[in-house]
């Protein structure tokens, strides 16, 4: 993280880690050794380390045995995490898995009101990230330019997984894997849009 904090290293700070989960007695079931209140004090020491680090992560919802308290408790961890990104699968057996003879295998309809729910909120706090981050000027690079439109990402966006950064005037003479300045003037719910500086 240190090395993630100086931009003069030249590597990005972004991290991808699937914590898959935030109850303990959850992660016990599905043989992962993390514990929610520990990782988010990791990840309040990151930040405070590399303020400006991205942290993505991927999550389960209906794992069997998940109650609706060990959810409830994975959306407050969500709140009090704030990551950056987020991905969200409902649980489905796997030919081999040790989890299929695991009990209480959660209803189909209740795996998709828990993802639903999920995406929600992971959904607000994207767009309110976002949101800040109208009025900076930030740096991206170029993926795609055609007619008068520029796809580009920031240093927080992974390539086909996360969101972009959309110009909408002003991108004569732009080529793919240009970086460029831009000034963010409108964000949406996992998107930017900006203008070249």
């Amino acid at each position: 993280i240190p090395i993630m904090a100086d931009p003069s290293n030249g590597v990005l700070p972004y991290l991808d880690i699937p914590f898959q989960h935030s109850h303990p007695d959850v992660l016990r079931r599905m043989a992962r050794p993390a514990a929610g209140a520990k990782t988010l004090e990791e990840i309040a020491a990151w930040r405070a380390i590399c303020p400006d680090i991205t942290l993505r992560s991927t999550f389960i919802v209906g794992y069997p045995g998940e109650t609706e308290a060990e959810f409830q408790h994975l959306l407050d961890w969500l709140d009090a995490a704030q990551l950056d990104r987020v991905g969200c699968f409902q649980y489905e057996n796997v030919a081999g898995a040790r989890s299929n003879a695991l009990p209480g295998h959660v209803a189909a309809e209740v795996k998709q009101e828990r993802w639903d729910r999920f995406m929600e909120k992971a959904q607000a706090i994207s767009e309110a990230k976002l949101e800040a981050k109208v009025g900076q000027t930030i740096e991206v690079i170029v993926d795609l330019v055609e007619d008068d439109a520029a796809t580009c990402r920031t240093k927080a966006d992974a390539p086909e997984i996360d969101g972009n950064l959309f110009i909408d005037e002003g991108t004569e003479g732009l080529k793919v894997g240009d970086l460029v300045t831009v000034e963010v003037d409108e964000a949406g719910e996992y998107d930017l849009w900006g203008k070249q500086v």
